[in-house]
C-alpha cells in the first residue's frame, strides 16, 4: 500500500490517467473503480450512472459518470472488455467510492479482451508517484487559477 502525496495508491493496481483503476483478478477479469486521488479531489459523490452489464467497453472510453456537488467527472474504462458485473451497491449508496475506493467501492468487473496491450499503457509500479505528483501540482495549478479569475 503506498501512500503518495497524501493519496493511497495501491502498488498492485493499474492506473489510466484518468484517475480510473483496475485490478487483474486473474482468468481475465478485471476489477475497475475509481482511485482515492479522483474521490478526494472530487469530494462526495452524490450520484453514479454506470453502464448494463453486457456493454462492451473500450480503454480510454467513457462508460460511466461519477456526480459530486462540485462537478460531473467522468469514469474512463482503463481496459477493453464485456462488462460481466456491475456493483449495485455504488447505485444504492454512492459514498462508498469515498469511504472504500479499492474495497467496496469498485464500480464494473470486465472480460478484458486485450489486456497486454491496454496494461501496456497504464500507469503503474515505479510510475505512480511521479504521476501522482504532477497530478497534484496540476490540481494546485487549477485551483490557484480559479482564485484568480
Amino acid at each position: 500500500m503506498a501512500i503518495i502525496e497524501g493519496f493511497n495508491m495501491p502498488d498492485e493496481l493499474y492506473y489510466h490517467t484518468e484517475h480510473s483503476w483496475a485490478k487483474l483478478e486473474g482468468d481475465g477479469k478485471v476489477r475497475i473503480g475509481m482511485s482515492d486521488f479522483f474521490q478526494q479531489q472530487a469530494g462526495n459523490v452524490v450520484y453514479v450512472d454506470l453502464p448494463d452489464e453486457g456493454d462492451e467497453v473500450e480503454q480510454g472510453e467513457v462508460c460511466g459518470k461519477v456526480q459530486t456537488r462540485k462537478w460531473i467527472g467522468k469514469l474512463v474504462a482503463p481496459i477493453s472488455g464485456g462488462i460481466i458485473e456491475v456493483n449495485e451497491e455504488v447505485n444504492d449508496d454512492n459514498t462508498i467510492i469515498n469511504k472504500d475506493p479499492y474495497g467496496k467501492g469498485w464500480v464494473l468487473v470486465v472480460e478484458a479482451s486485450n489486456l497486454d496491450a491496454d496494461l501496456a499503457n497504464l500507469i503503474h509500479g515505479d510510475k505512480v508517484p511521479e504521476w501522482i505528483k504532477s497530478e497534484v501540482k496540476r490540481a494546485e495549478e487549477l485551483k490557484a487559477k480559479g482564485k484568480n479569475n
